[in-house]
């Protein structure tokens, strides 16, 4: 990777998501050490945001702990916005977070998110360890966190008197995630941003994403309306070799809908991996809520996406097994969509 400043304005705004994916013969370990090389090199090209997800106990993803990642990386940069996608505020009491996301806002001032999730999500056994409350108290807590922050008074005594520290920073901008549209009207009317989740939900997204248009309501974080969509995007040379490295994505898919939460698989062996006829149906389904291909093709993909949606901003997710052509994804992506590139190919 060419590590010379090469910052691009995209025809769509281009973001991260990062899971902090684990391929098998990786320690997780190293997998974190190496989030500051797509950090970086996402800096370089122009992207917008870099976010992380929680997930708990899956050992194919490290990132357990978005709050210390998101430290991490803005430590390591110096314009790339870096937030949660998300935090998921059931896992979590309220004045935490509050208190987590007032600390980050006066360390990198104007550069922190705060994506917020109503479900608790992970693994069977996560939420009771985790001691979670039920994804329909998400909305209480979503008041909660936000008198918390304001100074105000969310709940009668003993907690008139709680609030966030430090106190004279606020919450930076909040986003509400969404992979059914449930979230979107709430995303709207309270003035919040809000992302969809179209790289692992099978739902539509346009319809979502315009329903938070449709009551939307100005705040002082968003004077305008800004809905993220996630895509899962694998960019290569070739289609060919797109294909060829999305096998690993099409294993893990298959392995998780049967409980089996591995490693990222090497595409080596995915191509030699005796699939059934049924699990190739199934493959070919969920390919669908994916963008494999070459420069060209998924730049004619994306903006189409784009289009479709009114996505204000593209939030790309590439787990792939090997870390040198996972960056190459994002660089190639990167170029693809530039406003200067005529040739969306190299």
């Amino acid at each position: 990777m060419s590590q010379q400043t090469v910052s691009r304005r995209h025809l769509v705004p281009l973001s991260v998501l990062d899971l902090a994916p684990v391929p098998e013969g990786t320690p997780p370990s190293m997998a974190l050490r190496r989030i500051t090389d797509l950090a970086r090199l996402a800096e370089r090209l122009g992207y917008v945001r870099y976010w992380f997800a929680e997930h708990h106990a899956m050992p194919s993803v490290a990132s357990s702990a978005p709050e210390v990642l998101i430290a991490h990386v803005a430590s390591a940069t110096t314009t790339l916005r870096v937030g949660s996608g998300g935090i998921m505020l059931p896992n979590h009491a309220a004045l935490k977070v509050a208190e987590v996301f007032h600390t980050l806002q006066a360390l990198y001032p104007d550069r922190i998110d705060l994506g917020i999730g109503r479900a608790p999500g992970g693994v069977s056994g996560v939420t009771r360890a985790l001691r979670a409350l039920r994804g329909d108290q998400a909305a209480a807590q979503l008041a909660e966190l936000f008198a918390y922050s304001r100074g105000e008074s969310p709940l009668s005594t003993p907690y008139a008197s709680v609030h966030a520290e430090p106190s004279d920073v606020s919450l930076p901008p909040v986003w509400l995630l969404g992979s059914s549209g449930a979230s979107a009207a709430m995303a709207g009317q309270s003035g919040l941003g809000y992302s969809f989740a179209s790289h692992f939900s099978p739902e539509p997204a346009a319809p979502a994403m315009l329903d938070y248009r449709r009551h939307f309501k100005p705040s002082a974080a968003f004077a305008a309306p800004h809905a993220l969509l996630g895509v899962a995007v694998v960019c290569a040379p070739t289609d060919a070799e797109a294909d060829y490295l999305a096998g690993t994505l099409d294993l893990m898919w298959l392995r998780i809908q049967s409980g089996q939460f591995r490693p990222l698989p090497d595409p080596r062996a995915v191509a030699d991996y005796p699939f059934e006829p049924y699990e190739r149906e199934a493959i070919a389904e969920h390919r669908r809520q994916m963008i494999v291909g070459s420069p060209r093709t998924v730049r004619e993909r994306l903006l189409q996406l784009a289009a479709d949606t009114q996505a204000d901003e593209l939030m790309i997710v590439s787990n792939l097994y090997d870390h040198a052509e996972r960056l190459r994804s994002y660089e190639l992506l990167s170029q693809a969509m530039s406003v200067d590139d005529d040739a969306a190919d190299p």
